[in-house]
């Protein structure tokens, strides 16, 4: 069974760091592309960050660019998201996905497999 299952999610502060992982289990990831997506209440799921399948290119949403980097590890089937210099705004459940290529997209369409989220909660 394909599973992929975040953790490092949490309560913090404005300006505090965080770093969310994401394990993979029933299948090697090693050829896909990984991405970082985040949903706030009452919003559409965005991009937040993707990496291709070797960790040599990386992808960032605007809002998030210079605070987050996202990385992995292909021999322990592992995706990172380092976050930095919280904000209020990067309050959501962030998901981890892996794509069909070994590129990532920033459609979340392009993505087969899903995490079951974890929660990042920033107060000012």
């Amino acid at each position: 069974q394909v599973q992929l299952v975040e953790s490092g999610g949490r309560l913090v502060q404005a300006g505090d760091s965080l770093r969310l992982s994401c394990a993979a289990s029933g299948h090697t990831f090693a050829w896909n592309g990984m991405g970082w997506f985040r949903q706030a209440p009452g919003k559409e799921r965005e991009f937040v960050a993707g990496i291709n399948w070797s960790g040599e290119i990386t992808s960032y949403t605007d809002s998030v660019k210079g605070r987050f980097t996202i990385s992995r590890d292909n021999a322990k089937n592992m995706v990172y998201l380092q976050m930095n210099s919280l904000k209020p705004e990067d309050t959501a459940v962030y998901y981890c996905a892996a794509g069909r290529t070994g590129m990532y997209s920033g459609s979340s369409q392009e993505y087969d497999f899903w995490g079951q989220g974890t929660q990042v909660t920033v107060s000012s």
